[in-house]
């Protein structure tokens, strides 16, 4: 087949390859993004089920990096719901003009490194070969859904949906019994709705969580103008927060207070609403005792909602908060007041398999007409994985992430044995525990920096060194064990999947702030760390 020549490849379609594709197209490459999708949006093309919206303050939810563009848009509501973020990521297509160089409904198979063009050749599932010198993944780490192997799936009669991907027209559950299946934030997010129109809703629960109260509302025209005047500041907390986002603090552990003074503050944060109660405590990560407060005031919380004692005690997390994701919700734990909501702990009663008419458990079956499947994703790695990608000698990324030896990269961003090749808030950089458009920003502005550097240097290929992914993944490991993280089992190291090893800590915990000031300084030092090779040696 005769292969289509590009500067760059970028997959995904979402915050980051749009981005991605406006700063390279602005540098003057040919730029092709490829999308699996027929429209833009990434993970909020896909996550249309009922009540999904970002955890992030909307007015953070957005790209920075353009004044104009910024002031042109508003948001609606304190926590935007999908349609209108996918709205968003439309304007900000049509607005930049993205369109003409995205090429939708299109899978990318396989990408191999050539080492004799020093090219890499990209194989998509419409039988066309793309060809670039640089290959750039924009595939986020929440975007290839995962449904456990449970025996029998297929047999299932009635309707099956998975939160990750769900239909684009509603899905109408009335009259019929439901059983969701996880409550992570998908879960918890879509829940309370459809318990609304169905006749009975089961949720059968691994593991309960600390959900927070989101206290959604919409933004008046005062707040939004508010919002608009405060771009300086917000892009300010892009760059200088540890999350991206300016989150309430006191600015001191809890051991500091009364046990009054508290639980005063610890209830203007649960009345306010929103992820507060990661950030009320800036020790809440790493202290026992702290955690321990925060992580009792909320099920505390449970049993003031709740009003079966027993279905109460079942909600409790047992875990340190934070050290899975902290979930917002809307009336959540209300819903279990409900007379047509019913909660199992598998931890009980386990799943035996899915039958024809529902789901089968060690102590008997559940019939439905519907299944949910709110079981999250191949976090992390999935995606970057589900695409076959081989580095130098044919050597398979999956291949040198198994075996026992962990992901391996250099500030997230570059891999040994793989030139060219970056990734967008990839394993190992701060990503889902800050706010995304935050980390898309930095990573983006970072991989357009460097192909500069390679451009103007004449520079055929960069590759991060061995020694540094060495070092970079004791560093992440390290700063993760001085935190509570390690004690937790969560997707944030794939713990989530079953049969998944536990690995090293695949997120750097130190802080966007911290981990952009590395990042810039390895630039600063002509990209200490990578190997660099200059053009005219291969000639």
């Amino acid at each position: 087949m005769e292969a289509k020549q590009f500067d760059a490849i970028v997959v995904g379609a979402g915050f980051a390859g749009l981005y991605m594709l406006h700063k390279l197209r602005e540098r003057g490459l040919n730029v092709r993004v490829i999308e699996a999708a027929d429209g833009v949006g990434g993970t909020w093309y896909w996550s249309r089920y009922p009540g999904a919206r970002c955890d992030s303050d909307s007015i953070y939810y957005n790209f920075t990096f353009s004044e104009d563009l910024y002031k042109k848009w508003r948001w609606k509501e304190r926590y935007a719901a999908q349609p209108e973020i996918l709205e968003y990521l439309n304007f900000v297509a049509d607005e930049l003009e993205l369109r003409p160089d995205i090429q939708f409904e299109t899978y990318v198979k396989k990408a191999t490194f050539n080492e004799d063009t020093k090219l890499w050749e990209i194989e998509t599932d419409t039988d066309e070969l793309f060809v670039a010198k640089y290959f750039i993944s924009g595939v986020g780490c929440l975007s290839t859904t995962n449904i456990p192997p449970f025996e029998g799936v297929e047999s299932f009669k009635g309707e099956k949906y998975h939160t990750g991907r769900w239909p684009h027209e509603k899905v109408d559950f009335t009259g019929k019994r439901v059983v969701v299946i996880g409550n992570g934030s998908s879960g918890v997010q879509a829940m309370p709705l459809i318990a609304k129109e169905a006749k009975e809703l089961t949720l059968l629960m691994r593991t309960p969580h600390y959900v927070a109260e989101a206290r959604n509302h919409p933004l008046t025209k005062e707040q939004q103008d508010e919002a608009i005047s405060k771009y300086d500041e917000i892009r300010d907390s892009f760059f200088t927060t540890p999350g991206g986002i300016r989150m309430f603090t006191t600015g001191k552990s809890a051991t500091e207070f009364t046990p009054q003074e508290q639980k005063e503050t610890l209830e203007y944060v649960w009345k306010t609403g929103g992820l507060a109660l990661g950030s009320v405590y800036p020790d809440v990560s790493v202290n026992k005792d702290t955690n321990a407060v925060v992580s009792q005031f909320v099920r505390d919380k449970i049993d003031e909602i709740v009003k079966n004692e027993s279905t109460a005690k079942a909600l409790h997390p047992n875990y340190y908060i934070t050290t899975k994701r902290l979930i917002i919700g809307t009336n959540y734990y209300e819903m279990f007041n409900q007379d047509n909501v019913n909660l199992v702990s598998l931890k009980d009663n386990p799943i035996v398999r899915i039958v024809e008419n529902g789901v089968e458990l060690q102590n008997g079956t559940i019939e439905c007409d519907v299944i949910v499947f709110a079981t999250g994703y191949d976090s992390m790695t999935g995606s970057i994985l589900r695409m076959d990608i081989r580095g130098r000698e044919g050597q398979p990324l999956k291949e040198k992430w198994e075996d026992g030896k962990g992901v391996k990269t250099y500030l997230g961003l570059s891999v040994q044995n793989f030139p060219n090749f970056f990734m967008i808030t990839g394993p190992q950089s701060p990503s889902v525990l800050t706010n995304m458009p935050s980390s898309i920003e930095q990573h983006v502005d970072w991989i357009d920096r460097c192909i500069e550097y390679l451009e103007e240097n004449n520079i055929q290929t960069i590759e991060a060194q061995e020694e540094s992914e060495k070092e970079w993944a004791k560093q992440c490991d390290d700063i993760a064990n001085q935190t509570l993280f390690p004690y937790t089992n969560s997707w944030y190291t794939g713990a989530n999947l079953d049969g998944t090893k536990r690995s090293g800590f695949v997120i750097f915990v130190g802080g966007l702030d911290n981990y952009r000031k590395i990042c810039d300084q390895v630039a600063d030092d002509n990209y200490n760390g990578f190997t660099l090779t200059r053009a005219e040696v291969l000639n």
